[in-house]
């Protein structure tokens, strides 16, 4: 019986070398190696196999595969053809060139923030695969970033232990109202709009920070449609059903038919971050979509803040 687990890779390197060069020296001349070192190496292959793998006719001769040689070489040949392939996708591993990326995302981030980021990256390294999983519900994308299916995901709000961020933006919270709603497009104060019917999201972190700032500002809001379709809370205020509270990422500022008031003074905003589990080792290509979401965070947070 052989002892195959005794084999290592170097010993099937100069089984393949010596047979395409025909003697131990060119070999050696062809690995780089001393003849000696190459024949120590068959050696301890032979012994491995517990057969030989080589006739040996002396002399100025080429050495012979064995029959039972030329078995080996051939199961040799497809290792090391394997390795080399192994190698090869690893160093594009390494640059971020192949894999998969699965990103948790909600609706805001994957409007404003997403297109930038997955543009660039697909520029970059387009034979990389982009999984998404939009979810309105934060507790599920915890969830599923903690138990891995995500490796990335843009959250909002405070950061629970077990997971690392990085803060991409504050996102401010407004009023949207239909055109001519208000006097003018200035500022409005909550006691100017908290007795009006509201358009409001259903129940997720965003909406209930939202409540609660407005409470905090001496109002009971009183809903009369929830939707979590940012598109369907813009119909609704557009059909005169009422005004909204939105986080600014959430608003269609070139709407002609809606004004877009800020909020003084402000209630608390969003703080939109980019999240991965703590204890996981993040691939070469989580790490590039992580900078460049951070890039596309500051490109919207400087339109946020020229925006009127």
């Amino acid at each position: 019986m052989s002892s195959l687990p005794n084999l290592e890779l170097r010993h099937l390197v100069a089984l393949d070398a010596v047979a395409t060069e025909g003697t131990f020296g060119r070999a050696a001349d062809r690995l780089g190696y001393t003849q000696s070192a190459v024949s120590q190496q068959i050696a301890a292959l032979e012994r491995a196999v517990r057969a030989p793998v080589f006739d040996r006719p002396g002399g100025p001769r080429p050495v012979e595969l064995t029959p039972f040689g030329a078995v080996l070489l051939g199961h040799a040949r497809d290792i090391l053809a394997k390795v080399a392939a192994t190698d090869r996708d690893l160093d594009r591993f390494r640059a971020g060139e192949t894999g998969t990326l699965h990103v948790g995302t909600f609706q805001s981030a994957s409007t404003a923030l997403l297109p930038a980021i997955v543009g660039r990256l697909r520029a970059e390294h387009p034979d990389v695969e982009i999984g998404l999983v939009e979810s309105d519900l934060d507790d599920e994308l915890w969830t599923r970033l903690g138990g891995g299916e995500l490796d990335v995901s843009f959250v909002v709000g405070d950061i629970p232990e077990g997971f690392e961020a990085r803060s991409l933006l504050t996102d401010p919270f407004v009023l949207i109202a239909r055109a001519g709603e208000f006097p003018d497009d200035g500022a409005r104060t909550v006691a100017e709009f908290i007795d009006r019917p509201l358009i409001g999201q259903q129940d997720n972190s965003c909406q209930q920070l939202n409540e609660a700032g407005l409470r905090a500002a001496g109002g009971e809001p009183r809903y009369v449609f929830r939707t979590n379709d940012n598109g369907a809370v813009a119909a609704m205020v557009r059909a005169g059903m009422g005004v909204a509270v939105m986080p600014m990422l959430c608003v269609d500022h070139n709407d002609p038919e809606l004004t877009v008031h800020p909020i003084d003074p402000p209630i608390p905003s969003r703080i939109i971050s980019i999240a991965w589990r703590a204890t996981r080792t993040l691939s070469p290509i989580a790490s590039r979509f992580i900078e460049l979401a951070t890039e596309a965070g500051a490109d919207v947070a400087e339109r946020i803040t020229r925006a009127p």
